[in-house]
């Protein structure tokens, strides 16, 4: 099924001359995922279903990261070049998504008020949102290269005004590279590192070899690792509602790409850890693409679910895919 919608241009922000970009989305299901038709176990997980999303607006791609902000599926990517993609992601009458509407695109700004200047400061890779006393207030990003996290103020759900930036470590702002800051995420009420956030290096290793980590918190705060694999590196997480964090790892094998998710108990995300996961789901080949978005969230029927998202890198001869999967048990 296809489906193409335009969202008409809005302001954002009361203080700002700040106005959403118009964009159009086609997006077309996805009925498999490799073998596995919706509904039926992959891994230990299930699929539930997914997109491919294509559109002619040339500032629609490199979707790296993404989060959930708002009710009625209110979702928000944010790209490699600086901006925020938001729109209410859409789905049939067997619970299966089918496209990303309402689709708004906003460049991301410094902590001045003003759009970020260059590239080296744009390439945005993960996100996570801030909630407070149950709701959303604001979405936390981690960008690479010029190193750094900031949150942005949501208003109806959309992220604008000037960024805050967040204290990270000194080791972390020192790296400056395109496998720096890959993931970061939130812990969950439920956590034993509630509200703690939890950053992970892509390419960055402590001397046993594992991926660097660090968490913010007020009363667990500190390093923690997790585990190195040859083959593929972290490129996001999110958290459970029990506190178990997942993690999708991403990485290139005989010239395509490749894709595991991981599953760390709750009790193992702690300072001074290294993390291990169990195998979720692994996938190579012509079923994926660039995997880096994740996140969870409750589909429209109540079902827990995981959302995993490509990054095209602007490329054509990539695709931005979005899949759905719920946990087996």
């Amino acid at each position: 099924m296809r489906l193409t919608t335009v969202f008409a241009a809005a302001l954002l922000g009361s203080t700002l001359p700040v106005a959403a970009v118009e964009a159009t989305v086609t997006a077309t299901q996805i009925p498999t995922f490799g073998e596995t038709a919706i509904g039926e176990p992959v891994g230990k997980l299930i699929y539930r279903g997914g997109i491919a999303m294509t559109s002619p607006d040339d500032t629609f791609g490199g979707l790296s990261g993404l989060t959930m902000t708002g009710p009625n599926q209110q979702a928000l990517f944010v790209t490699d070049r600086g901006n925020f993609v938001s729109g209410h992601l859409a789905y049939d009458d067997r619970g299966s998504l089918f496209g990303f509407i309402g689709v708004a695109i906003e460049p991301m700004r410094n902590s001045k008020g003003e759009v970020l200047p260059r590239q080296y400061a744009k390439d945005a890779e993960s996100v996570d949102t801030v909630m407070r006393d149950g709701a959303p207030v604001a979405v936390r990003v981690g960008f690479e290269h010029l190193t750094r996290v900031a949150d942005f103020a949501l208003t109806n759900g959309v992220p604008g005004g000037p960024a805050r930036e967040v204290t990270i470590p000194q080791w972390l702002t020192d790296t400056r590279s395109n496998e720096t800051l890959e993931s970061v995420c939130i812990a969950p009420p439920a956590s034993p590192v509630a509200g703690s956030t939890l950053l992970l290096a892509e390419g960055h290793f402590d001397e046993n070899g594992n991926h660097r980590g660090w968490l913010l918190g007020q009363n667990d705060k500190g390093p923690i690792a997790y585990q190195n694999s040859p083959v593929v590196n972290p490129t996001e997480c999110a958290f459970l509602p029990n506190g178990d964090l997942l993690v999708l790892e991403r990485g290139v094998s005989v010239l395509s790409f490749e894709m595991n998710l991981r599953r760390v108990p709750a009790a193992e995300v702690r300072p001074g850890k290294v993390m291990e996961g169990e195998l979720l789901l692994s996938a190579v080949g012509g079923a994926i693409d660039n995997m880096e978005a994740m996140t969870v969230h409750i589909a429209p029927d109540g079902e827990l679910r995981i959302l995993i998202g490509s990054d095209n890198n602007f490329n054509d001869w990539q695709r931005t895919l979005l899949f759905e999967f719920a946990l087996a048990e």
